[in-house]
């Protein structure tokens, strides 16, 4: 464009009001004046000072583009040559370079002012970003945190709850935040009473429970128990505005601690308490009794004949019998009243505060167990079957005063016994004569352990006569030599054995000394066709290692097995038929002979008769005292010789004292005895001397 076509300062003035700015300047402008009215104005869009071109190197080519965003204005464009050129318009273009510079530093300052609002939103950005990054790095610590986290404001709605209370509720996060959490997620019947508390902690009336643990409902419905940790929120002013808890899940440590007392102190099959729990109990009694002059009365329990309902049923029904019985007692008693069971079929029962003299609280006492009683009378369904069953009970009274829970249970457990030695099914209580007994017992108990330990037993042995008339053997009979006690019967401690339990290793010694004795005889001719029948305990007979234990002694000790002749009682094979078949039969594999001792005493019949493998019936004493007077003993006598015929087993009379009983048993085909008309029991020695004598007179 040639010079004269430059346009002129007024369209220069009207481009400047444009929205143009410079965006760069040429270090060699050639023109200084406006150079120095731009210096300080570096980069702004709109003019452009482009470099000198490459074809003119003498003198710069300055050239200047306008952008106008004006629609009257195109694109303008004009260089120079030749400095002087601008002579005619120095004044106005230093008019423009002033007018620009001025405009150029408003837009400066703009520019800066502009450059700062970046600077500051950058700064926001920045500190919104790491607010954000705060924030999400809170709520992943609040995610992760092994317990529930929530905040409630001052009406009960939640504010803030994290991942794990979310997970507990049932509800997304979300969806909690605003629900009033006593009407969501508290019992119906503790909502109320739980959000007046709250409100007047709101109010400042009452002061923040910081740790407890109570039942919440999930969203679902699902109790779960929760353990509290709290905080009170406060306003600037220190107003309470809320609370901020952490609550730890505890329901299954809880049950599992429920479960841990269960067994501690209740029983697993009746749900009754145990002994432990019991002897607690009893003992509060105690204290009670004496602090306010009242009564109290123990009742001990135990079912009649329940052990062979138990082996005759089976363990199932006996436990179904056993929970029937507990309910039967809960029945019978009173709320404040304790029914335990100790094990087995004894129960016992704690009748608290009874008032009045101690003739009164007996009198109560009694009522009560006629009561149970009676309830234990009914008929018990169980399963497919329907039994009755009875109980004895054994009652003793305390106010508190000198006696021990232990002592009570003693006292109790002896009048029980009593009302079973009476028969069972009735209510015996506690006398200063039961103690007596008592303590003669534990005595009696100790000296029998120091007497096995000792060996102080020893076997007496009564002649047998067999069906040739010849005496053929012989009944060990035990014995206990005491050095305190002299020559002690088993009367005096058999039962005392048996309960015990010490009856097991006694039995097991007498099986010993037995075939030691036999084998002694084997090597003598007078004596090596004798047998020895030896009487086997019910306990003794029912451990499940019976078989073995009597054939390591038969096979240590050398006895023939064929001379050994085990007897037992009919209540011990009726216990459980299978059982005692299968042992019998494995020991007569052997050689072992068999005699059911005292038959007729019990609940004999031919189907249990043909099961086992027999070889004797041994008809018992009672029949045969008066078996000449009575003609009921005759008759009974005289069926078991035929049964015994009519299933090919040998029979045999115990206690037969005189020859008029003899002839008789003899005439009705019971020739087989022992008893005092043949001989007493003897001591070993004096028993050879009469096989002996009996050899020279044969």
């Amino acid at each position: 464009m040639p010079v004269a076509a430059l346009p002129d300062v007024r369209v220069l003035g009207q481009l400047l009001l444009m929205q143009s700015v410079v965006t760069s300047l040429p270090d060699n402008s050639i023109l200084p004046f406006v150079v120095q009215g731009l210096a300080d104005v570096p980069g702004v869009m709109g003019v452009q000072f482009l470099a000198p071109s490459s074809a003119d190197d003498k003198d710069a080519t300055l050239r200047f583009r306008l952008a106008c965003s004006a629609r009257d204005h195109g694109e303008l464009l004009f260089s120079v040559s030749d400095a002087t050129a601008f002579a005619p318009y120095a004044d106005h273009l230093r008019n423009f370079a002033f007018m620009l510079a001025v405009i150029l530093e408003e837009r400066q300052q703009r520019r800066t002012i502009d450059a700062q609002y970046q600077h500051l939103e950058q700064r926001v950005a920045r500190r919104t970003a790491e607010l954000a990054r705060e924030r999400d790095s809170a709520q992943r610590y609040l995610d992760i945190a092994g317990v529930m986290l929530m905040a409630l404001d001052e009406q009960g709605r939640i504010l803030m709850v994290n991942k794990k209370g979310a997970e507990l509720l049932g509800e997304s996060e979300s969806a909690l935040i605003g629900m009033d959490w006593f009407d969501n997620f508290l019992p119906a019947g503790e909502k109320a009473a739980i959000r007046q508390v709250f409100a007047r902690l709101m109010a400042g009336e009452t002061r923040l429970l910081e740790r407890y643990e109570n039942v919440i409902l999930t969203r679902s419905g699902v109790k779960r128990v929760t353990a509290w940790n709290n905080t009170l929120l406060r306003s600037e002013a220190g107003a309470p505005v809320g609370t901020l808890s952490s609550a730890e899940d505890v329901t299954e440590r809880r049950q599992a601690e429920e479960r841990i007392r269960e067994l501690a102190f209740f029983d697993q099959l009746t749900s009754l308490p145990n002994r432990t729990l019991l002897l607690d109990r009893l003992k509060q009694g105690l204290v009670t009794c004496l602090r306010n002059a009242s009564h109290g009365a123990l009742l001990f329990i135990d079912l009649d004949h329940f052990k062979s309902l138990n082996d005759t049923l089976g363990h199932d029904t006996g436990d179904i019998l056993l929970q029937q019985v507990a309910r039967r007692l809960t029945h019978c008693v009173r709320e404040e009243d304790t029914v335990a069971r100790l094990g087995g079929d004894e129960f016992v029962v704690i009748l608290a505060g009874l008032n009045g003299s101690a003739k009164e609280a007996a009198v109560g006492a009694e009522a009560v167990a006629h009561k149970i009683l009676s309830s234990l009378n009914d008929i018990y369904h169980l399963g497919n079957t329907v039994q009755r069953s009875t109980a004895s009970v054994g009652v003793t009274l305390f106010d508190g005063k000198q006696v021990s829970a232990e002592e009570l249970m003693k006292q109790a457990d002896l009048a029980m016994y009593r009302s079973k030695d009476a028969g069972g099914n009735r209510i015996s209580f506690f006398d200063p004569t039961l103690e007596l007994a008592m303590k003669e017992r534990v005595v009696l108990e100790r000296d029998l352990r120091r007497a096995l330990a000792d060996g102080q037993f020893l076997l007496y042995y009564q002649a047998q006569v067999g069906s040739n008339g010849r005496l053929c053997g012989a009944e060990a009979l035990l014995r206990w030599q005491s050095p305190r006690r002299g020559l002690v019967l088993p009367g005096e401690f058999i039962r005392l054995s048996e309960e015990t339990g010490l009856i097991l290793p006694l039995g097991l010694w007498v099986f010993e000394a037995a075939c030691r004795q036999l084998a002694v005889w084997a090597s003598q001719p007078e004596m090596a066709r004798l047998t020895i029948a030896v009487n086997v305990s019910a306990r003794q007979f029912h451990e499940h290692d019976i078989v073995d234990q009597l054939l390591q002694v038969i096979q240590r000790t050398g006895a023939k097995p064929e001379r050994l002749k085990l007897e037992l009682t009919e209540s011990l094979l009726l216990d459980n038929v299978a059982d005692a078949a299968s042992k019998m039969s494995a020991l007569k594999a052997r050689g072992v002979c068999f005699s059911l001792d005292d038959f007729g005493t019990g609940y004999s019949s031919l189907s249990y008769l043909r099961r086992l493998p027999l070889d004797e019936l041994k008809i018992d004493q009672s029949f045969v005292r008066h078996i000449v007077a009575n003609s009921s003993d005759a008759v009974i006598a005289r069926t078991i010789v035929a049964l015994g015929q009519s299933l090919g087993l040998g029979v045999i009379a115990e206690g037969v004292e005189s020859d008029e009983q003899r002839v008789f048993l003899a005439s009705i085909g019971c020739v087989a005895y022992q008893g005092y008309l043949r001989s007493r029991p003897l001591p070993v020695d004096d028993f050879e001397q009469l096989v002996r004598r009996a050899s020279c007179h044969a």
